[in-house]
């Protein structure tokens, strides 16, 4: 398993560029807007640590987090994301997202943390129970 990224909503990019990079010193590695689903997401690193990212998200209609809603997930590449979720399941572990992509999937901690698992490199193809499998609860 490896570390990838934790991610914080934001409301006003911008605004949270100037802290991140120009005020605390993070390093903008890339930049990813998708117009369909109306959010920009930006990943950032301190200079010469690209392992440890901080993932901006900004969704373009929302007027403001409530709720702790403004941080987002912790996220993990594993080697299997299909083996990890059984292993998780069998564990007791709430699957709330399951990987019927065969590339991404979310978990909650007992303190309500979302995590996110993606496969490592390529999706795996589609396959039961995963790719039937409904969403459970917030992810």
């Amino acid at each position: 398993m490896n570390y990838l990224h934790t991610m914080v909503r934001v409301s006003d990019l911008e605004e949270s560029i100037d802290f991140y990079c120009n005020k605390l010193g993070l390093a903008e590695l890339r930049r990813y807007d998708n117009p369909a689903g109306r959010f920009t997401l930006v990943f950032l690193c301190a200079p010469g640590d690209e392992k440890a990212q901080v993932e901006l998200t900004h969704n373009w209609d929302e007027k403001g987090y409530g709720g702790g809603r403004n941080f987002g997930h912790l996220a993990y590449a594993v080697e299997n994301i299909y083996a990890t979720c059984q292993r998780l399941m069998d564990a007791g572990v709430t699957i709330n997202r399951p990987p019927r992509d065969g590339r991404m999937a979310f978990v909650r901690s007992p303190d309500d943390i979302s995590v996110e698992l993606l496969q490592a490199g390529d999706a795996l193809p589609p396959q039961e129970p995963w790719k039937s499998m409904p969403n459970t609860g917030e992810w």
